[in-house]
């Protein structure tokens, strides 16, 4: 008869919450929708969309608040999919602090960046935070004297240039602007990150 190890006895199934700033916002996302059914979309509306109006403290709450909202489950799913793959990635490679800043600076940014020109639309969702994390993930294997890689070009090139076609040339209600904010502000994190991450490893030397 075979024997049984201790370990293997008590190594059954286990949950690891494998990437908490990840996990913690997309949880925060399907609160935020939840408390918009329930409020019948005034939450959404009064926090979790940015739009341009009177300065309060729930104006600031917008700022970064708006990438928490989404109009309904198809929203959400649609931008939880590529976060929930790309976010443990980027988690592990710059660290959680780092990925919590790319999101809330990049949050503000197209906040502002809607308010000046398109004040009168409400904007809401993690569409531009899912196009930022795109760009940065091109640029994880961005190393010392290797150049730029031509597949961060390419990903660059494809969605940003198929956002700004769809800027002018497509009329729907998808924030095309917002997409191409996310994705400068990935190109411009994933080089700043990466030769951060470089220098790091030089100095260790």
């Amino acid at each position: 008869m075979g024997s049984t190890s201790s370990g293997e006895k008590n190594g059954g199934f286990k949950l690891k919450y494998n990437a908490p700033v990840t996990l913690t916002f997309a949880i925060i996302c399907l609160a935020v929708l939840g408390l918009d059914y329930l409020s019948k979309g005034k939450t959404t509306m009064e926090f979790f969309s940015v739009y341009r109006s009177k300065l309060s403290i729930a104006w600031f709450v917008r700022l970064f608040g708006h990438s928490l909202g989404h109009i309904d489950f198809n929203h959400l799913f649609g931008n939880m999919t590529l976060f929930l793959l790309l976010g443990p990635i980027l988690e592990e490679k710059y660290g959680a602090r780092n990925l919590i800043e790319m999101i809330a600076i990049c949050s503000v940014i197209e906040s502002i960046v809607q308010i000046i020109f398109i004040p009168k639309v409400a904007l809401l969702g993690a569409s531009g935070v899912v196009f930022m994390m795109i760009i940065v993930a091109s640029a994880v294997n961005l190393k010392e004297g290797d150049g730029i890689p031509i597949t961060m070009i390419l990903v660059i090139l494809v969605y940003l240039g198929k956002e700004v076609w769809a800027q002018f040339a497509v009329h729907d209600n998808v924030s095309h602007i917002t997409h191409i904010v996310g994705g400068l502000c990935g190109a411009f994190f994933g080089f700043a990150y990466s030769r951060a991450s470089i220098n790091k490893r030089l100095e260790k030397k």
